[in-house]
C-alpha cells in the first residue's frame, strides 16, 4: 500500500505545471567591491565641479578591497595546492602497503615463511651481548648469546628457526619446527660498564594499511606493532 501524503501531491502539481517555488533572495549588508565602484563612480558623476569632493578615502578603500581580494585568491590557491599534495602524498604511501618497514620497536609480527630483520645501536664495546625472544604470552621462547660486539650498530635476522648477525648465522637454533607465526618480543642485553644493560631495538614490520590523519600526516597500520607515523619509520625495507 503506498501512501500520498498532502505535500508531495501539492509538489507534484506544482511540477506538472511547471510551476516553481521561487526562493526569496537573501540581502546582504555588506558593500562588495563591485557596489562600492558604482557608488563611488554615482559620487565623482554628482558632485559639483566647481567644488570637487576629496576621494582620498574612496581610493584608499579601494586599494583595501584588492588587497582583501588578492589575499582570498591566494588562501584559495593555497587551499587547493595543499589538497593535491595531501592527495599525492597519500597515494605515494598507499604503495607502501605490503612492503617491509623498520621501526623503533621491540614487538613485531612474525609471519609464515617471514623473516624479521632488527637492530641495536651498543653505546661501547660489549663482552657478552644476548637476545631473549619473548612470544605473546610473555613466556621465554628463546635466549641467543651473541659474545662480544663492538661499539655500533648490531644487525640481526631471524627466520623463526635460525638466527644470523651481522652476517653471519650463529650455532643456535630453534628446534626441528620454527617459531608459530604470531607477534614476538625481542630484549637485546649487552654489558656496559661491567652492569647488564637493555639496549633499545629497531625491528621490521609489515605495512598492513595507510591511514591519511586530520592533520594531513600519513599513519602506517603495522602488523605486531601498531600505528606509528610514517615520520617515525627508520627504514623501508
Amino acid at each position: 500500500m503506498t501512501t500520498v501524503n498532502e505535500t508531495s501531491s501539492v509538489g507534484n502539481i506544482l511540477s506538472n505545471l511547471s510551476i516553481n517555488k521561487k526562493e526569496p533572495e537573501t540581502k546582504s549588508n555588506e558593500l562588495g567591491q563591485s557596489a562600492f565602484l558604482e557608488l563611488m563612480i554615482t559620487q565623482m558623476n554628482n558632485q559639483d565641479p566647481l567644488s570637487p569632493q576629496d576621494n582620498t578615502e574612496f581610493i584608499a578603500q579601494l586599494a583595501q578591497f584588492s588587497s582583501v581580494e588578492g589575499l582570498e585568491r591566494l588562501n584559495t590557491s593555497f587551499e587547493d595546492f595543499s589538497g593535491n599534495f595531501m592527495s599525492n602524498q597519500a597515494l605515494q604511501a598507499s604503495s607502501l602497503v605490503g612492503r617491509s618497514v623498520t621501526v623503533p620497536t621491540d614487538t613485531t609480527y612474525l609471519a609464515e615463511g617471514g623473516i624479521i630483520s632488527g637492530s641495536v645501536n651498543l653505546p661501547q664495546t660489549s663482552p657478552n651481548t644476548q637476545v631473549s625472544i619473548y612470544d605473546a604470552s610473555g613466556a621465554l621462547v628463546g635466549q641467543i648469546p651473541l659474545g662480544a660486539r663492538e661499539a655500533g650498530e648490531t644487525v640481526f635476522r631471524f627466520d623463526g628457526q635460525y638466527m644470523e648477525v651481522d652476517g653471519e648465522l650463529t650455532n643456535w637454533s630453534a628446534g626441528e619446527e620454527p617459531f608459530a607465526p604470531g607477534d614476538y618480543t625481542f630484549e637485546v642485553n649487552a654489558t656496559v660498564d661491567g652492569k647488564t644493560e637493555s639496549i633499545a631495538t629497531s625491528l621490521s614490520a609489515n605495512v598492513n594499511s595507510v591511514t591519511l590523519a586530520e592533520d594531513g600526516g600519513i599513519i602506517l597500520n603495522l602488523a605486531g606493532v601498531g600505528a606509528v607515523n610514517i615520520s617515525d619509520i627508520k627504514q623501508f625495507n
